[in-house]
Formats: C-alpha cells, structure tokens, sequence
C-alpha cells in the first residue's frame, strides 16, 4: 500500500489520470514500461524466447499475448474483488501460505533484474552515448531514487510519457530495420526457415512463451497501485486485454526486424542484437537516439521493480501496527538496492544466480500462475457482483 501520509504520493493528481485512462490503460502502460527494460530493450530476450525458432517463433508471442492478457484479468479482478493492493495480500488470496515462497522467488528475480538493468545501463550509454559506465550507473540510481521519493505520482506520470516516448523511438527503429530487410524476412517465413535451432515443434515454441510469461510474473507488483480505480468487472477484464497487448506489441516488433537477419550469429548471438541490427542500417544519430530510450526503458523497468518491493515492505509495516516509510525512506531503500546490485553484478555473483533463471519461472509459476488459473478463477467467477 502506498504511504498514506506522504503528500507527495498523492499531490496534484488530475482527472486524466483518475478517469478512464487511469482505470483501464495506466495498470498496461506500468506494467509493459516495467516489462520492456527487463524484456525488450536489447532485444535479447526475444530472441532468446521467441525469434531463435525463425518462421515459427511468431506463434511464441501468441502464447506471450495469451499469458500476459490471462495473468492480468485474474491479478486485476483479484485484487478489486478484495481491495488489496500488495503482493503478498493478493498472493495470499490465490495461493494461502505460499506467498511467502512467492516472497523469495520475487526478491530473487527483482536482484537480479535490477543488477541486470543497472549494468546494462551503463554498458549501453557508454556505447551509444558516450558516457562512461559508471556515470550511467549512478545516473540511474539518482533517477531512480528521485522516482521512489515522490512515490506514485510521480511514477505514474514518468513511465505514462515515458511509455509514450518508448512506442514512439520503437516504432522508428522497427520501420528502420523491417523496412529495410522485409525481403530476407518473407524469405525466412516463405521457406519456414529454423535453421538457428534446428528442426522444433509447435509445443516447444509455445511452451517457450509459458516460461517467458512466468518469470516476468514479478513485473505484475509494480502495477498493484494504479489498481485502486478499478471498480467494476468489465474495466478490470479491458485493462487486462489492453495490458496484453501494450506488453507484446514491442515484441514483434523486435521479432520481425530480427527476421530480416535470420539465422545471423551476429545478431542472434550478439548482447544487443537490437544494438547490432541499427550498426548496419541507421545513422549515427539514430543510434544516440537508440541510446536515450535503452536508458530510459532500463530506468523504468527499475523503477517499477523497487516501486512493488516498497509497497510490499509498507504493507508488511502497517500490519505490524508500525508506520509507513516516509518518502526520505523510501529513497534510502531505492540507493540501496540499487548500490547492491551494481556491486553483486560486478563481482560476478548474478552470473551464478542469473543460471537459476528458468528455475524461478517456474517457480513464478508454482506458486502465483497456477493457484490464480484455478483457485484465483474458482473466486473470480463465484464472485459475480
């Protein structure tokens, strides 16, 4: 829950944000521009889940489409029917006990994430814009912080624009690369093209997408606030079809510009393969543009993260009859994690634990997917009203 008596949570906040937007695109806007730092900013993890099948893999994002838009009717009605608006209250609806296995497979995922991001920032930037590495980490973290200060508001303002922002530089760099390579990229579906892993089934591709949909299952407590609109059953099943879709339309994106360079180790195999595709057909300053969304995307994604930690860390407090953080506090927590990370990336220690990560999806999956597709509908639908 957030700080109730923090006003700057809560200051200033318009009709636009209370109304219609709020209660049926922001809960998708948060959780696709927490998603798209993790998930889709180097366009590693789509090839990774997705593009390496080739002519097959779109049926992959299907799969992603139909996960993301499930999993979010289920969590956003759970928690309206209830009113809770933590991951532990609403894990604890689905799955009893278990939210506490819930609590260390999403603290797992979130060191990780974070660690990953905090790197990757700095990584990219030095490459794209020049800025050392250690300047893009610590531009992070002030950011970051500054975010979880303000608390909600702010957030909520900063990844709505942001987002906006985001389709906008995505949608360039996708018109740049699939209009440039479209005809290698009909080749590779014209031939049903493999190639990259060989011969692969339709399950296999499709149970690819389950795994994918169940670690970024942590993605879903950065929205729990915005949830508090929602007061009927037809605005909590459109914001979920609508969170659906703003959560895999980058997807193909990146799937079918990745296509124009099928089976391509450079880009296949390469870090950024998104990095590596614009090298070869934009211009420099497409790639200082590539750069500025990567880092904002990447600072979201972080954001996000620590944002549903916080929440949960607050809740846990007034259930113990002990006060909220103040947003001081919340800041502190912010650096923190985020200090921690860095350094647990560095040493190498996420390298060891980043191995365990199709482990925790299923874990995600364990003790949140399946208890919401079975006791989570068995509630839904009994509860009617």
């Amino acid at each position: 829950m957030s700080n109730p008596g923090s006003k700057a949570d809560g200051a200033g906040k318009s009709g636009f944000f209370d109304g219609a937007f709020g209660r049926y695109v922001l809960p998708g806007v948060i959780l696709q521009s927490v998603l798209i730092g993790g998930g889709y900013a180097t366009g590693r993890e789509i090839v990774e889940f997705g593009a390496k099948f080739g002519a097959l893999g779109w049926l992959g994002g299907i799969g992603i489409f139909l996960g993301f838009t499930i999993m979010s009717i289920l969590t956003f009605e759970i928690a309206r029917i209830y009113k809770v608006y933590d991951y532990k209250s609403i894990v604890q609806k689905v799955a009893g006990k278990g939210w506490i296995l819930y609590d260390v497979v999403y603290m797992l995922l979130a060191i990780i994430i974070i660690a990953v991001m905090a790197s990757a920032t700095g990584e990219i930037v030095q490459n794209t814009l020049g800025i050392p590495y250690w300047g893009g980490v610590i531009g992070v973290i002030v950011i970051v912080g500054i975010l979880n200060f303000y608390g909600s508001w702010l957030i909520e303002r900063f990844e709505t624009y942001g987002t906006i922002a985001l389709y906008i530089g995505y949608l360039i760099f996708g018109a740049i690369v699939i209009s440039a390579t479209w005809g290698h990229a009909r080749e590779v579906f014209a031939t049903g093209d493999t190639s990259f892993v060989g011969a692969t089934s339709i399950g296999s591709v499709l149970w690819t997408g389950v795994v994918y949909v169940g670690y970024n299952l942590a993605v879903y407590p950065a929205s729990f606030f915005t949830l508090r609109r929602q007061t009927t059953r037809k605005e909590t099943v459109w914001a979920g079809i609508i969170s659906g879709l703003l959560m895999t339309i980058p997807w193909f994106l990146t799937y079918f510009a990745v296509m124009g360079f099928y089976p391509s180790q450079d880009v296949l195999g390469a870090s950024v393969p998104w990095l590596v595709m614009m090298q070869d057909i934009a211009g420099p300053g497409i790639i200082v543009v590539f750069g500025v969304v990567v880092g904002w995307t990447l600072i979201e994604t972080s954001t996000g993260i620590i944002h549903g930690l916080i929440e949960r860390i607050n809740a846990g407090l007034v259930e113990a009859g002990r006060p909220a953080f103040t947003p001081k506090q919340n800041a502190m927590v912010t650096v923190g994690v985020l200090i921690t990370a860095t350094v647990m990336a560095k040493v190498g220690i996420i390298d060891l634990i980043a191995k365990g990560y199709t482990a925790m999806a299923y874990g995600m999956i364990i003790v949140y997917a399946l208890p919401l597709v079975t006791i989570g509908l068995y509630k839904v639908v009994k509860n009617k009203a």
